[in-house]
């Protein structure tokens, strides 16, 4: 039974509705998420940031080669930004590593699935 003000899932998207994410809830346990990934993120920075910078060159340069090795590891906010090398999480023992679209970085675990 839905609860007031909750709509059904729709089956093709695997999305949840609007009103279960507006829920008081639900929006207080992301800006945990949020914030404990932007912890990591900077907690990890120093260690990471060469691999940024060889991703930001590659793409200055339009360099596809540069690119073809990267993490498939998508966020699902911020989309695929993961600069690490694919397999990083067994290689390196590493969580995902980027920064999000207001240049800070973010560090997360796990993949948003491709159609999210």
């Amino acid at each position: 039974m839905l609860q007031p003000g909750a709509t059904r899932r729709t089956s093709n998207s695997g999305r949840q509705a609007p009103g279960v994410l507006g829920d008081p809830g639900v929006q207080a346990a992301r800006e945990r998420v949020e914030a404990a990934e932007t912890e990591l993120g900077l907690e990890l920075r120093a260690r990471l940031q060469p691999f940024q910078d060889r991703y930001d060159q590659a793409v200055a340069e339009g360099d596809a080669d540069g690119l073809a090795g990267l993490c498939g590891g998508k966020h699902g906010r911020w989309g695929r930004i993961c600069v690490l090398p694919d397999g990083h999480e067994t290689s390196m023992e590493e969580p995902h590593w980027g920064r999000n679209s207001e240049g800070r970085p973010i560090a997360w675990v796990g993949s948003a699935p491709d159609d999210w």
